[in-house]
């Protein structure tokens, strides 16, 4: 057994999935409910409109620009991680861009002030390293505002890898090394340090930090909570929220931000595949897949957690197989899974919940395919396949 903590698997919601016939698309692929998105974004919406906030949409959690039409019309805008993001945001997205990353490259900063509404430092001698191009920016008058991120050094995140408090982390400037000076030149201040959490969380961290920040919000524009927040969720306290954001708002006179991102695609997508093969070793069954946990869902590995299975069986009459992909990795495993009849080659099985982040992490490692894309929507059956990716993708990566 081994002594890495694993997350529980995640619940998951099958929603209308449950009537999808999974052979109606090439395997393996991920499919959207794009009614699913719009509910996420109804609920999201909601929530800026009664607070007052404006919500951003996370494109490092799901940037299926092909729905950039109708996040657009349900949001106020998209947050970037980078310059790439930062692009695709301004091509496919509408509203305001908020620009935010550990450290970002010198030949970069002149896009970057152009494209972005508000950018966004980690430590504040950055705005110092690009005042030449800040000043060039701001003489052809495109320049954004700037924030700083902080470190609020108050951990609730239960996974250490996951949480951006946690010892040592390199994401914002730690609080405690803060000075009036470094905060009066910055236009807002940017606060992220949840990770699929409900509003508890957040409203203990702002109790742990808000008596020294509120100083420093007398001459900001506005305070960005970032992400994390699983609004979308069924049992998240959305009425406190509102009413929690109302109060900051109106005491402090400023703008609030949220930057939601998974809550953006939760419980909106699945990821389909197909047995290639039934083998057995020892006690254990195996079903090779032609998905792959390091290649598809690398989270998988990374935090490590169990997806859940679309239908998967009960009780103790249920066989079990342990699920694992086709590369050469011998931790490619995702993990074991309980079915009613046994399996046979060909069959075809879906994860639920990997429209967010599984999609944006996906790679060719040992030349694994990568899943299509398809767009499905469940109130009236149209189902588009928007993406099919060749063995070119795998060949131009590299030379």
């Amino acid at each position: 057994m081994s002594d890495t903590p694993i997350m529980e698997t995640q619940a998951g919601d099958a929603g209308a999935f449950r009537q999808f016939d999974l052979n109606r698309v090439p395997s393996p692929c991920f499919v959207v409910d794009k009614a699913a998105i719009r509910r996420n974004l109804g609920i999201l919406a909601d929530i800026g409109k009664r607070a007052d906030v404006k919500i951003l949409s996370a494109l490092k959690a799901f940037s299926c620009w092909s729905l950039g039409d109708v996040i657009s019309d349900h949001l106020d805008g998209t947050c970037a991680s980078g310059l790439w993001e930062a692009m695709l945001a301004r091509e496919h997205y509408k509203g305001e861009l908020a620009t935010y990353s550990a450290a970002f490259k010198k030949s970069e900063m002149p896009q970057l002030l152009a494209l972005s509404d508000h950018l966004i430092f980690n430590s504040p001698h950055q705005l110092d390293r690009f005042k030449e191009e800040i000043k060039a920016a701001q003489d052809a008058d495109h320049a954004p505002d700037f924030g700083l991120r902080i470190n609020p050094e108050h951990s609730e995140g239960e996974i250490e890898k996951y949480d951006p408090c946690a010892a040592g982390s390199r994401l914002g400037t730690p609080i405690s090394q803060l000075k009036d000076a470094d905060l009066s030149r910055f236009d807002g201040l940017h606060i992220h340090s949840l990770c699929e959490q409900d509003f508890r969380p957040l409203e203990r961290t702002w109790q742990a930090i808000e008596e020294q920040v509120a100083p420093w919000l007398s001459h900001m524009k506005w305070l960005n909570f970032g992400g994390g927040h699983h609004i979308t969720r069924d049992d998240y306290q959305r009425d406190e929220l509102v009413a929690f954001l109302k109060d900051i708002k109106t005491r402090y006179d400023v703008e609030i931000y949220l930057e939601p991102g998974e809550a953006v695609a939760l419980d909106a997508g699945i990821l389909i595949g197909e047995v290639l093969d039934i083998t057995k070793n020892g006690a254990t069954d195996l079903a090779i897949l032609d998905l792959s946990a390091t290649c598809h869902m690398p989270d998988v590995i990374e935090a490590p957690y169990r997806p859940a299975l679309l239908g998967e069986a009960e009780g103790s009459e249920s066989l079990t197989y342990r699920l694992g992909g086709p590369s050469c990795l011998a931790g490619d495993v995702i993990g074991d899974y309980h079915f009613a009849t046994p399996l046979q080659v060909g069959d075809r099985i879906a994860f639920l919940d990997q429209a967010h982040y599984s999609m944006v992490k996906t790679n060719t490692f040992n030349g694994v395919q990568l899943p299509s894309i398809a767009l499905w929507d469940s109130e009236g059956d149209a189902l588009d396949i928007i993406k099919r990716f060749g063995y070119e993708t795998f060949r131009d990566r590299l030379s």
